[in-house]
């Protein structure tokens, strides 16, 4: 089959796959066999779904491996495994102020949600980095894999709207804060955290 467009995997999506993510990481998956999904699915004719900016879509995938959900309702009986720290994704970028669950067992994802970013915003992100950044020769790539319960994007962290607020040059994207959103955001994290 001859590609009409084409996704391929970031460098920084493939910390999915490492010890970064903790339980809630891929498995059962290769990033090679992910890609092939998504373009599967992408050049037989699926609609890319929104993103929060118009360089971000999502395709979401039946969970039929093995990840888990990134992310857990925060409950009495849980609260004792809520861990926090500041944290940096990857080297050149600052620390933040981070909450998680460990030690927490976990639900299977019902499904994948696949982030994918233009092939533009990667080389915008890319050449404001530190650190050499290999952009794929792609359309879209994939930046992010989540696991959920439901086939729509979970609300991003305040802290990540802030990271993104800030631009390129401190790890984000350069989307300014939406009030709306980062307050429905803020109500959500309140009563969920990330599993590692």
């Amino acid at each position: 089959m001859t590609l009409k467009q084409r996704i391929d995997i970031t460098e920084f999506a493939l910390r999915n796959w490492s010890a970064y993510q903790g339980k809630a990481k891929v498995k059962g998956i290769t990033p090679e066999d992910l890609v092939a999904q998504c373009n599967l699915l992408l050049n037989s004719g699926a609609e890319l779904k929104a993103g929060y900016a118009s360089f971000c879509k999502h395709i979401f995938l039946r969970n039929s491996f093995h990840a888990g959900c990134a992310f857990a309702k925060i409950t009495e009986q849980n609260r004792h495994l809520l861990n926090s720290a500041y944290r940096s994704r990857r080297d050149g970028e600052l620390p933040v102020l981070e909450r998680w669950f460990e030690g927490l067992e976990i639900p299977k994802a019902k499904y994948i949600d696949v982030i994918l970013y233009s092939h533009n915003q990667l080389l915008k992100e890319a050449s404001a980095f530190s650190k050499e950044q290999i952009v794929p020769d792609c359309d879209w790539g994939i930046v992010g894999i989540i696991g959920t319960l439901e086939p729509i994007e979970p609300p991003i962290p305040p802290i990540t709207q802030m990271r993104n607020a800030l631009g390129v040059k401190e790890g984000g994207s350069g989307v300014p804060i939406d009030e709306k959103k980062y307050t429905a955001a803020a109500e959500f994290w309140q009563h969920h955290a990330v599993i590692k």
